[in-house]
């Protein structure tokens, strides 16, 4: 089951989408059962090209007992639903967590990092649809794929929803559990070429009752989730919280590739955020990651220290670090250990 793990461009730099290992050793090791109908890289039976194309992956696992591995947080390449028949199930979306429990539906953006298990898998019954709508940033317009039939106000209030309100967990409705139940009797007992229009019928049928389930809801709508700013917020958040990003040797240019702009909007997104320019907050994110990586790993050299946040020379570091914190980085080591009471 070992595939190539996608690489792809998105609103915070470059995504790898989740290689899935835990789930696939967990398989091979029969701790698990998995049903499932993929292109691409995910465990299952693979789909000819062209058949149900923008489905990544459709099926479920059932796990019989609790399980010692868990997903760590990754990326997926499209617009992923999980529906929890039995059992309850750790959960958490950009560090928030949740404890599902049966009959729960989760949706998550290829921009949203996601967790399952919180560490580890517990036993339950887990469906899934990862639906590739050509989107890797917030402000891109979504593309359904040709299969789906359902009416094009309907689909643009779908869109529209899920692009302005971005809550992970719902709860479900009786309507959607029988679909993903359907559609997993359709996976585990049916021949492929046997089922595509069954399992087409299927999955329209399920997104028609999730939009249903969601016009059910109070929700708020907000705009601003969609907009280009929300996609270069993304990008220079990312670029803050992420120190094997400031390793590249970025340009303007790249920055604002990344982000689906021009040099010109890119810079103006980027002041209006920060007050500052790409290239000055691109440095200041550098500094400050040197400064924490100087207070957590003392051993580490200020060369590699340097190396490892991007900067060209350790001479250009030093003279950069000084500028932003009064002091030189072996002073400000030293001033650290002193804080430090285990130092």
């Amino acid at each position: 089951m070992a595939r190539t793990v996608p690489i792809f461009e998105g609103a915070e730099d470059t995504y790898q989408a989740d290689t899935c290992l835990p789930l696939t050793r967990a398989l091979e090791a029969g701790e698990i059962r998995l049903e499932s109908w993929v292109h691409g890289h995910y465990p299952g039976r693979i789909l000819p090209r062209g058949i149900l194309s923008r489905v990544k992956s459709v099926g479920f696992w059932d796990a019989t007992h609790d399980q010692t591995w868990g997903l760590d947080e990754h990326h997926n390449e499209g617009i992923e639903l999980t529906f929890l028949e039995t059992g309850t199930l750790g959960f958490a979306v950009n560090s928030k967590e949740f404890q599902l429990k049966a009959d729960d539906l989760t949706i998550t953006r290829p921009w949203q990092k996601h967790r399952v298990g919180l560490p580890n898998v517990t036993a339950g019954r887990l469906h899934w649809l990862i639906l590739d709508v050509g989107i890797r940033r917030p402000d891109q317009p979504w593309h359904w794929p040709s299969w789906s039939v359902l009416a094009k106000h309907d689909l643009d209030e779908l869109t529209q929803i899920l692009r302005q309100n971005e809550y992970p967990v719902w709860r479900s409705t009786v309507e959607i559990r029988r679909c993903f139940q359907r559609i997993a009797k359709t996976i585990e007992s049916y021949d492929i070429a046997q089922s595509v229009s069954r399992l087409t019928v299927q999955l329209n049928d399920l997104l028609l009752c999730v939009l249903e389930m969601l016009r059910e809801q109070s929700i708020f709508l907000d705009d601003t989730l969609s907009q280009t700013k929300r996609s270069v917020s993304l990008f220079l958040n990312d670029l803050a919280q992420n120190t094997p990003l400031l390793r590249r040797e970025w340009t303007v240019r790249e920055m604002a590739a990344t982000c689906g702009l021009g040099v010109t909007q890119f810079i103006h997104y980027c002041r209006l955020i920060t007050n500052m320019t790409p290239v000055k907050y691109l440095n200041q994110c550098r500094l400050e990651a040197a400064a924490q990586i100087l207070q957590h790993q003392p051993e580490s050299t200020i060369t590699a220290i340097a190396v490892e946040c991007g900067f060209s020379s350790s001479q250009y570091f030093a003279t950069a670090f000084y500028r932003q914190f009064g002091m030189s980085p072996t002073a400000y080591l030293k001033s650290a250990a002193k804080k430090d009471p285990s130092g």
